[in-house]
């Protein structure tokens, strides 16, 4: 079947996970050889579009997740998306922003195996505070007696 401009329709199996970049080689439906020759060979150049959640890394899957301040400091179970669905993460108490929990066998499915789903998490600051949630914090601060910058000499 001819396409836009004359070009011909071309059916392309693309092995699953295959990565950004990749080529595949689709025999005899290139241009005809010369003086009457068989058919070359079709080269397709692979474009994987960016998701809306996930980054890709090889055959692993990045993603972050948002906790709450309490969620970080006391510890919780979170759900994490995957591909084909959820997963629960225990997130233990004192964890700190920016720390990877890796989920294996939850990333990318290719020939050569599956890779694994990197949760990142990012300790989400609420914009505003109810008054009760503002007393709160603000008792916090009063007692507490840790000052998460005096590594730096301050």
């Amino acid at each position: 079947m001819n396409g836009p401009s004359g070009r011909t329709d071309v059916p392309v199996k693309v092995p699953k996970g295959i990565h950004d970049g990749a080529r595949i080689r689709v025999r005899g439906k290139g241009k005809e050889g010369r003086g009457g020759g068989p058919r070359g060979d079709l080269y397709v150049r692979v474009v994987v579009g960016p998701h809306p959640i996930f980054e890709r890394s090889g055959k692993d899957l990045k993603v972050r997740v948002p906790v709450s301040f309490t969620e970080a400091a006391l510890g919780a179970k979170i759900s994490a998306p995957t591909l084909d669905g959820k997963v629960t993460l225990k997130i233990p108490a004192g964890t700190p922003g920016g720390k990877t929990f890796r989920v294996a066998g939850k990333g990318v499915e290719t020939n050569n195996g599956v890779g694994d789903l990197l949760v990142t998490v990012d300790v989400d600051v609420p914009g505003s505070l109810s008054t009760e949630e503002r007393q709160l914090l603000e008792r916090l601060r009063d007692i507490e007696d840790d000052n998460p910058r005096s590594h730096l000499g301050v």
